[in-house]
């Protein structure tokens, strides 16, 4: 693959982004950058103190992300970078011909369970629902693979990059 790629790995927290976006950059050899990391402190604080973020708590994070991709793709160097990306309006601001979005996909209640057993991360599970309800699923017009979760990482990592290679 001559031109450069950056993968966007979205889903609501406890879909596996992490996991999956690091697999994939393994398996790819390509950088990886936890979106959660580009939050400005504002916004993790109120994550950590159980208050959900607005649109306006979001646009500041979302332009980090997408200036993330811009420099990757500025630069030539393919990418993995995990966004929730939860609204489509979102997801037009990080979107550029380059950008392909991996959508991990799971039932209300398999991301309460992995939710619950998640331990150190700023995020409480009881923001699920407040992401749920700001959740727009990609729909066919958008450059998406959906998958499902409940699989190992590195069998969905694998179906990713040979789709991205391909």
């Amino acid at each position: 693959m001559s031109s450069p790629v950056v993968l966007v790995v979205m889903g609501v927290s406890g879909s596996g982004k992490t996991t999956i976006a690091g697999a994939i950059a393994g398996r790819l050899d390509w950088e990886l950058q936890e979106g959660d990391d580009l939050h400005p402190d504002a916004n993790v604080d109120k994550m950590a103190h159980g208050t959900p973020l607005t649109d306006e708590d979001r646009w500041p994070w979302l332009d980090r992300v997408a200036a993330w991709i811009d420099d990757h793709l500025a630069a030539g160097e393919s990418g993995v970078i995990t966004c929730s990306a939860l609204k489509r309006s979102y997801r037009d601001v990080l979107r550029r011909d380059a950008v392909h979005f991996v959508y991990l996909e799971a039932s209300r209640d398999e991301l309460e369970k992995r939710l619950m057993r998640r331990q150190g991360h700023y995020m409480p599970a009881s923001l699920l629902d407040s992401q749920l309800a700001t959740l727009e699923p990609p729909s066919d017009d958008e450059q998406v693979f959906t998958v499902p979760i409940g699989r190992p990482a590195a069998e969905i990592a694998r179906e990713i990059a040979d789709r991205i290679t391909d």
